[in-house]
């Protein structure tokens, strides 16, 4: 088996509402779990208001969303920034029955492939990186992200 991928984490705490949900070993764990390659990442826990302005100016999508990646290369080290919208995750969570942790786990796992460039805009697409993230997951001891 090759060894696991070496990872520079930059974890930041815009948003400090669950910062006890995600200590750094655990991020680092999930987030190697989903790397292929070496990787520099910057993880950012961000507000609503932030998570907008975001994905209004780079996406044009006037609305807070879970996980926003911001790929900058894949080779020879994956580089980029995770932002993820802690109140819009908070919500989800509630939402779909999953505990904080879980659902923190697979919007890390969900954006580290992105950053490596898994996609879901096709139906192909979309199925091979759901597919990636349920195996991923069940590694890490959590139940399918898309179950119900």
């Amino acid at each position: 088996m090759s060894t696991r991928p070496d990872l520079s984490l930059s974890l930041q705490f815009a948003d400090k509402r669950h910062r006890d949900t995600l200590p750094r070993h655990r991020v680092i764990k999930w987030l190697r779990a989903a790397l292929e390659a070496d990787a520099e990442l910057t993880v950012r826990l961000v507000d609503a208001e932030e998570g907008q302005a975001l994905n209004r100016d780079y996406r044009q999508k006037d609305y807070a969303t879970n996980v926003l990646t911001f790929d900058y290369a894949q080779e020879p080290v994956v580089m980029a920034d995770l932002i993820l919208c802690a109140p819009v995750i908070e919500q989800e969570a509630r939402d779909q029955g999953k505990t904080l942790e879980a659902h923190y786990a697979h919007m890390l796992v969900h954006g580290a492939l992105h950053a490596q460039g898994y996609d879901h805009i096709e139906d192909d697409e979309a199925q091979c990186m759901e597919a990636r993230e349920r195996e991923i997951m069940a590694a890490l001891g959590f139940e399918d992200p898309y179950a119900g």
